[in-house]
């Protein structure tokens, strides 16, 4: 893909018909721009709109970007909640601390702190329930320091159930209208295939409620984060958690089961990390299949088949 891209630059032709082969190539308007005509969307869009009234280009027929036009390193800002049980709040910041992690115990609430913090939460079901949130974490140093917290967890024989999420909160402070518009349209057309390696207790309940009947057309058409809130009727509950940025600036991701097998966690947050990054510049077309992801590498692609493969047999 990069060769073709550096050959279609190199040709000499015009400008217009370099921007023509990049789109029909699947790069988004965005990046045709800031390769051709140093940010200009306006004239890119002006060539797709001739494209596409004279039918030389049908937009439902490009895919996803590939992966390697866009840079999807791990650096962003996130935060995690872990909901579990079997562990006294005590004894566990007790651990964490032994094992160099702040920790501070403390009664329910929703405000940040600068170490992590052990909560209760009326919500989950079983002996010594709790939710641990961190403090802002940065790429993969707060990878490292994530790690360090489930060996922890394990070591303390903490356990889930269906009553537990693993919650992640990603920055959400730079996010344009149309990055936020993209997110939502993209979770909401590949909702069906996160679902197949999510259990079914997480598909579609009233703490992670399902995107599917949200009215496209009211997304597309929302101009402000806050007429995107009101389409999802300024609800948090929903998987992905828009209420999250009038509080923090976050976009919470809240499908995933609960966990503490840190496997799961870094691969769920570097896919929600590519798909932030590729909604900064297009949306994933409806019924994109795992194959076709651009942020997920031959590696993370296994991992999701076969979590996808165990649960279809769970069930």
């Amino acid at each position: 893909m990069d060769e073709q891209i550096r050959s279609i630059l190199a040709q000499e032709t015009t400008k217009t018909r370099k921007i023509q082969l990049l789109l029909l190539l699947g790069l988004t308007r965005r990046q045709v721009a800031d390769l051709v005509t140093r940010g200009n969307c306006g004239w890119v869009y002006n060539v797709y709109k001739k494209m596409v009234s004279s039918g030389t280009f049908i937009p439902s027929q490009t895919t996803a970007v590939p992966t390697s036009v866009l840079n999807y390193s791990f650096n962003h800002r996130f935060g995690v909640e872990i909901e579990a049980y079997n562990c006294s709040r005590e004894r566990l910041a007790r651990e964490l601390w032994d094992s160099g992690i702040q920790v501070s115990v403390e009664g329910y609430n929703h405000d940040a702190r600068n170490h992590w913090k052990l909560v209760t939460d009326s919500s989950l079901e079983g002996r010594d329930t709790f939710e641990l949130v961190s403090p802002i974490l940065v790429g993969e140093e707060g990878l490292k320091e994530l790690e360090t917290v489930c060996w922890v967890l394990d070591a303390c024989d903490v356990k889930v159930n269906e009553s537990c999420g693993f919650h992640v909160h990603m920055d959400a402070s730079d996010f344009s209208i149309e990055t936020w518009k993209n997110l939502a349209l993209s979770y909401k057309h590949i909702e069906t295939l996160i679902d197949s390696f999510m259990p079914r207790s997480r598909r579609d309940n009233r703490y992670c409620k399902s995107l599917n009947a949200l009215p496209e057309a009211r997304i597309i058409r929302s101009a402000t984060i806050h007429e995107l809130q009101q389409v999802f009727g300024n609800n948090r509950y929903y998987k992905v958690n828009l209420e999250a940025y009038s509080r923090h600036r976050t976009v919470e991701f809240r499908q995933h089961s609960g966990t503490i097998n840190f496997a799961k966690m870094e691969k769920w947050i570097r896919f929600i990390n590519g798909l932030i990054i590729f909604a900064r510049t297009g949306q994933l077309p409806n019924r994109t299949t795992l194959d076709r992801l651009p942020f997920l590498d031959e590696k993370q692609k296994l991992f999701f088949k076969l979590r996808t493969k165990k649960l279809a047999v769970a069930v």
